[in-house]
């Protein structure tokens, strides 16, 4: 379902009505910034910048609005009325990255906020090439180690799938930290209370709970969770929250969590925009920090009910098809099943 974004429009013109307009931040009864509603987090700005852009930051408008034609252009020709008479696909190779999904079961965004009246290049700002620093070896090769020597997807049993495909995380990271967006249900519903920020992911109803103020629980190292453990602070009006312990089967990019902290910042910029930022230091996966920023856009409906695939019965058929095929390679090949 396509839902009403006030920030997704023509971004020449929203940008020419923010800034004409003084923006006043709106608090809770108890004093801190009102972050309360549901975002999106959609933008057609890529987490990393292109290579070919070197260090050009930002773009023109004329640029922008380039670009945002040729994405309108090519979400029109994709999603043209298919033949009903074509061929089937050759091989499965032939299918797309994300398998039979097609434009009515995406949300893609087709506009480029801004963030501080600028159009980036790039989620990533520093380094100033916009992009990942360099990633030590030894990081994947201790990822696949902690799986237990797993390499990408396998179909030995549940644990070979992605914690998406289990319904246990929302894929893509939407969830975050760091939170990036997905091609549909990129919703974030931020819930406050005194002493709390709940941000709530429509992708598998993830809920992160961010404690306001004091000590880490000491506890927080032996019971890694799934999105880490979250302290938040507040430095004027800027949310400020240090996550570090991640579960061991997360992972930032395909890459470990299990040193990591990422260092995130929640600001209003408007009414309906919300500058999310994020600083990741690892040394022991990367040769330097690196810190980006996403815009996040009101809207006005809530988020709806995710409810993957419920009952598990596609993992169960994945499951169910991998042993079929080494009943009949056994069947083949004369040997004896164990199934």
């Amino acid at each position: 379902m396509i839902r009403k974004a006030f920030a997704l429009m023509s971004l020449s013109a929203f940008c020419a009505v923010s800034s004409a307009q003084e923006y006043e931040i709106s608090y809770t009864e108890w004093g801190v910034p009102d972050f309360q509603g549901v975002w999106k987090h959609a933008t057609v700005m890529p987490f990393e910048r292109p290579e070919e852009l070197g260090e050009q930051g930002t773009y023109s408008e004329e640029e922008v609005l380039a670009l945002e034609r040729n994405v309108q252009e090519r979400f029109d020709a994709d999603n043209e009325p298919l033949d009903p008479n074509r061929p089937p696909p050759e091989v499965a190779e032939s299918l797309p990255p994300i398998g039979n999904y097609d434009l009515f079961w995406r949300d893609d965004a087709q506009f480029l906020p801004t963030i501080n009246g600028e159009f980036r290049t790039s989620a990533i700002v520093e380094p100033a090439n916009g992009r990942l620093p360099e990633v030590f070896p030894e990081a994947r090769e201790r990822l696949l180690a902690a799986r237990g020597g797993r390499q990408g997807r396998t179909n030995d049993g549940p644990e070979g799938r992605g914690l998406g495909e289990r319904c246990l995380v929302g894929f893509g990271n939407l969830s975050g930290p760091v939170m990036s967006p997905v091609i549909y249900n990129s919703h974030l519903q931020f819930v406050q209370s005194p002493g709390y920020v709940t941000i709530v992911a429509e992708m598998v109803h993830d809920a992160r709970i961010i404690r306001i103020g004091g000590e880490r629980n000491p506890a927080a190292e032996a019971q890694r969770k799934w999105m880490g453990d979250s302290i938040g602070r507040w430095e004027g009006d800027t949310l400020v929250v240090e996550t570090q312990y991640f579960n061991e089967w997360h992972s930032l990019r395909g890459l470990p969590v299990d040193n990591i902290t990422i260092t995130e910042t929640f600001r209003r910029e408007s009414d309906y925009k919300l500058i999310y930022g994020f600083r990741v230091s690892d040394p022991s996966v990367f040769a330097d920090e690196f810190y980006g920023e996403y815009p996040l856009s009101r809207i006005d409906e809530p988020i709806y009910e995710y409810a993957c695939h419920e009952g598990n019965y596609g993992m169960f058929g994945i499951l169910q098809g991998a042993r079929r095929l080494e009943v009949m390679s056994e069947l083949e090949t004369g040997g004896e099943s164990e199934q």
